[in-house]
C-alpha cells in the first residue's frame, strides 16, 4: 500500500462511501477529462508552442474548409465571442487563418485556415492523435467501446432531457 503522501489527489478524493453514484459517475469523468486535458495541454505548448483553445479552433476550422463565422465558432467551443476573436486574432497575424467576407451575408466574416495552416494543423493534429492514442494504450479495444457506448447513451439523454429547464 502507497503512503498517504503517495496517492495521487483528483477531483473524486473528496467522496465517501455516503455519495451518490451520479456524483461519484460525474467526478470521475470530470477527473479523468482534466487529466487528459492537462497532459494534453503541457504537450502542445512544449511541441509546438500552441495552446489548446488555439489549436481547437484549427480543428473546427479543418472540418469547415469554406469557414465559420466567429459566432459558429463561439458556439462550437463553448466559449464568449471575445475569446474566438482574440484566437482568430492571433491567428491570423501568424498566417494560419484569414477573414473572408461571408458569401450568405455581407456585413459578416468567415475565418478559414489558410494553405499554410492547413499543414500546420495537420502536422499537429497527427501528432495530438499519438499522445490521445498512448493516453488510452492500456484500456482494452473491448472496454474503449463499451465506453464510447455508455458515454453516447448518456450525451443522448442529456440532450433530450431539456435538462437546462428543470427546476
Amino acid at each position: 500500500m502507497k503512503p498517504a503522501h503517495d496517492v495521487p489527489v483528483d477531483l473524486t478524493a473528496r467522496l465517501t462511501g455516503g455519495h451518490h453514484q451520479a456524483l461519484k459517475l460525474w467526478l470521475r469523468l470530470l477527473a479523468c477529462t482534466v487529466r487528459v486535458e492537462s497532459t494534453i495541454r503541457s504537450r502542445l505548448r512544449a511541441t509546438f508552442g500552441i495552446t489548446l483553445p488555439r489549436f481547437d479552433l484549427m480543428a473546427q476550422l479543418e472540418r469547415h474548409p469554406d469557414g465559420l463565422r466567429m459566432g459558429e465558432l463561439s458556439k462550437r467551443m463553448m466559449v464568449t465571442g471575445g475569446n474566438v476573436t482574440g484566437i482568430a486574432d492571433q491567428l491570423e497575424r501568424e498566417g494560419l487563418v484569414v477573414r473572408v467576407p461571408d458569401p450568405q451575408d455581407g456585413r459578416a466574416f468567415m475565418v478559414k485556415l489558410t494553405p499554410r495552416g492547413r499543414k500546420t494543423f495537420a502536422d499537429m493534429a497527427a501528432v495530438h492523435e499519438g499522445w490521445v492514442a498512448d493516453l488510452f494504450r492500456d484500456i482494452p479495444a473491448a472496454d474503449k467501446a463499451t465506453m464510447i457506448a455508455l458515454l453516447d447513451t448518456m450525451k443522448r439523454h442529456l440532450n433530450d432531457d431539456n435538462i437546462d429547464n428543470r427546476d
